[in-house]
């Protein structure tokens, strides 16, 4: 299976790590710990290349937090956190994601080189379709959010949660094709923590299974993301997202062994380690 990317084809044969790269001040993992403009970016600079160091195939460079209750960020401010990132990070010789809804943010980051668009809202914001076909080889991640950061989690999804992802997202593929993107650019992701119950993260990891039915390759999202501290014991995750790492790997392996072909993480030398005792062992 190829993921087929502005640059590069992406073997999918065997899973591949995406490294995650916030460039903001608010993410809620990281709290903006190698964000700031005022040093002309060189500490997410460095921290891209550390994370190639580490073990990640790919990058995923985002400009606007979205967790609960994040206010959205005006356009020229994304693009000031974002281009110079995806400036930096084209010249390290792997694909480049960039995680964005807003279609301006598209164009310009396609512009610089970037392989991927990576779209909570899987582009159903205006314009957001036509600037990825535009592009004729580029990557697509398409992802299922229930209602909208603002107020996702204030009124989670109701009923079978699998079926009402699954329904979406090749509603949302099928629909990308039927604008002209050929099958093999497109990516999906079920969207865990997207305006889901603790109980419906885990349902759409215990049967992820059943999305490999729609035919495309599957991204899971499960790093630091609060259902793992509902279900982990509180003195062994005390308060703060980072601390979340053994929960993260431990549900990224088994993304893997449900069939995901991408794992988005932030502990990315954890994660390749565990791989490679699951690679072993398969």
């Amino acid at each position: 299976m190829i993921w087929q990317t502005s640059r590069f084809q992406i073997d999918l044969s065997r899973p591949r790590v995406m490294g995650i790269v916030n460039a903001t001040p608010d993410s809620f993992s990281d709290g903006g710990t190698y964000y700031s403009a005022n040093d002309n970016f060189s500490g997410v600079f460095a921290y891209c290349e550390k994370l190639l160091g580490d073990g990640a195939e790919l990058l995923d460079i985002g400009g606007e937090s979205t967790r609960p209750g994040a206010s959205p960020v005006p356009l020229e401010l994304e693009l000031a956190r974002v281009l110079p990132v995806v400036r930096h990070a084209v010249t390290l010789g792997v694909p480049v994601s960039v995680d964005t809804y807003k279609p301006e943010v598209m164009r310009a980051v396609l512009d610089l080189g970037a392989d991927i668009i990576n779209d909570i809202w899987a582009l159903r914001q205006s314009g957001a379709v036509q600037a990825v076909a535009q592009h004729p080889a580029c990557g697509v991640c398409l992802m299922h959010m229930h209602r909208e950061p603002q107020t996702m989690q204030a009124s989670p999804m109701e009923g079978d949660v699998v079926t009402q992802v699954l329904s979406f997202l090749k509603h949302a593929a099928q629909g990308l094709q039927a604008a002209g993107i050929e099958q093999s650019r497109i990516v999906l992701d079920a969207g865990v923590g997207f305006g889901k119950t603790v109980q419906q993260n885990f349902a759409l990891l215990a049967r992820q299974r059943e999305f490999l039915v729609a035919g495309y390759p599957l991204l899971a999202g499960w790093s630091r993301k609060s259902s793992l501290a509902a279900v982990c014991p509180a003195d062994e995750l005390p308060g703060a997202a980072g601390r979340r790492m053994l929960p993260s790997v431990a549900a990224a392996l088994l993304a893997v062994e449900r069939g995901a072909r991408i794992v988005r993480v932030h502990d990315v030398r954890e994660t390749v380690q565990a791989l490679r005792v699951w690679t072993a062992a398969s």
